[in-house]
């Protein structure tokens, strides 16, 4: 693993920072587990995080305790990072689908960084932006597109996103994520399975056909992959 003053880094933010800023933001290493809670709702977010490795999703809960994801973090992320914009506490629950590790930095010295108005905030705030185009259309592709496209597409971002074809990953899971039930996510892998795209076995699940799953899903996978591999891409001064 990388030492906080070492490079390069897996991070997109992180990898494009100058050793000072990195410095000032006094990262520690951080190992995630499998289901590593982040962060919760009504709990202070008292760290950004940087993943290099794994996945996390947020998600909200309702009321008969269900949840569905509205967000998901991968090596492009800074999880936390509402703190920099004026919360103190989470709205939603973040945690992590895939282990893996990245660092962690003091809320106080993101807030500072982020607040000189140079590098640092720059790529925030792209990353804000990112962040809202993905939520805005998968929105759009739960509301338009069908299951199997739907399912073809959250598969190929996680996949990105923690940089690996294989990962634990229940059907039970994958309803709540997608916001159906066991039953249908089962229905509808299974399809995929005998057509030798996926496989599945004791909760680990494994993309064998990457081209085959992306010529099911629809172009919101194109659209969001796009957006967050080169959101960090500059045409000023601020990043090389």
């Amino acid at each position: 693993m990388n030492n906080a003053n070492s490079a390069p880094y897996k991070n997109t933010l992180l990898k494009r920072l100058r050793p000072d800023v990195v410095k000032r933001l006094n990262l520690k290493p951080v190992e995630f587990e499998l289901e590593h809670e982040i962060e919760y709702p009504g709990k202070t977010i008292d760290h950004l995080f940087f993943l290099e490795e794994g996945m996390a999703s947020m998600t909200t809960t309702f009321q008969d305790g269900s949840q569905v994801e509205v967000g998901m973090f991968g090596f492009e992320s800074v999880i936390g990072i509402s703190a920099l914009m004026g919360s103190k506490r989470s709205l939603n629950r973040v945690y992590t689908q895939i282990a893996g590790h990245g660092f962690s930095s003091p809320v106080e010295a993101g807030r500072a960084e982020f607040c000189r108005g140079e590098q640092f905030q720059s790529l925030a705030l792209r990353y804000v932006q990112a962040q809202l185009l993905l939520a805005a259309q998968s929105a759009g592709c739960n509301a338009k597109h069908e299951l199997g496209q739907r399912l073809a597409r959250w598969l190929l971002i996680c996949s990105d996103r923690a940089h690996n074809n294989s990962f634990k990953m229940s059907h039970e899971y994958l309803g709540e994520m997608l916001g159906v039930t066991r039953p249908t996510i089962s229905a509808t892998a299974a399809i995929f399975k005998e057509k030798g795209i996926l496989d599945y076995s004791r909760g680990q699940l494994h993309i064998l056909d990457r081209a085959a799953l992306e010529k099911n899903c629809c172009e919101c996978y194109r659209v969001i992959k796009d957006h967050l591999d080169n959101y960090a891409e500059f045409d000023t001064g601020f990043v090389g």
